[in-house]
């Protein structure tokens, strides 16, 4: 099934965390995610974040505030001039959850093997008629030099515009999608060209984690200090 999954949600728990991390009562669970769309929404559709080059947003809910990390690969642009630009952008968050939002920008290091900011920059060049054979062909060979070990990517729609739509496939390197220590990174994008919606999704792979490398959740090691403990007392 790894094939036809989402492969970052088939990784949670494995060697991928989720995007929110909050708690609620069940009775708020429907609302609170809910907020949380109107945010990532929001956030995507802010003037302000235009060409900031945003590959992932995570929420973390505190009693009192929100704080939201903002990872991309321009952080000057999601700043601004004396941090006017990121001062806008948390007012109009603030208007929408109605509580105090806290922003913190993360910076990506290799942008050139991101899955999200590869399908926005095949998006971006399908919009402007450029041609999809060239468009996929750079995309691969500048991921590939940037480190990855695979990718792949799928586009469909009317490609050229044609008058069926079709898909598009390119790969290059290996994409294990079954294997569940593989780091694979996902991204998916539209392009809404004259002809109509262009679909783009890229899978990236960036080597295997093993269980050394993993890093430790809260959770994780509360589990680990409660064994200690009861294996310290059975002595």
């Amino acid at each position: 099934m790894g094939q036809k999954v989402n492969p970052i949600g088939l990784r949670l728990g494995v060697n991928k965390t989720w995007k929110s991390k909050w708690y609620v009562d069940p009775r708020e669970y429907a609302q609170t995610l809910h907020e949380d769309l109107r945010l990532r929404k929001e956030l995507d559709n802010c003037p302000e974040t235009k060409g900031a080059e945003i590959s992932e947003v995570e929420i973390i809910r505190q009693p009192q505030r929100i704080t939201v990390v903002i990872e991309t690969s321009k952080p000057g642009v999601l700043i601004g001039a004396k941090g006017a630009t990121i001062e806008k952008i948390g007012e109009r968050l603030q208007k929408v959850a109605g509580k105090k939002i806290q922003l913190k920008i993360k910076e990506l290091k290799k942008p050139e093997v991101n899955a999200q900011l590869i399908a926005f920059n095949v998006a971006r060049q399908l919009k402007s008629k450029s041609s999809f054979r060239k468009v996929l062909k750079q995309c691969l060979s500048g991921a590939m030099r940037g480190g990855a070990q695979g990718i792949k990517i799928r586009i469909s729609g009317r490609l050229a515009g044609a008058e069926m739509a079709r898909v598009q496939q390119v790969k290059e390197g290996r994409i294990p999608l079954h294997t569940f220590r593989a780091d694979i990174d996902y991204g998916f994008a539209e392009a809404n060209t004259t002809f109509g919606l262009i679909g783009v999704k890229v899978w990236v792979f960036n080597g295997e984690i093993l269980k050394k490398d993993m890093k430790e959740d809260a959770g994780q090691l509360l589990v680990k200090k409660k064994a200690k403990k009861a294996v310290g007392q059975g002595e």
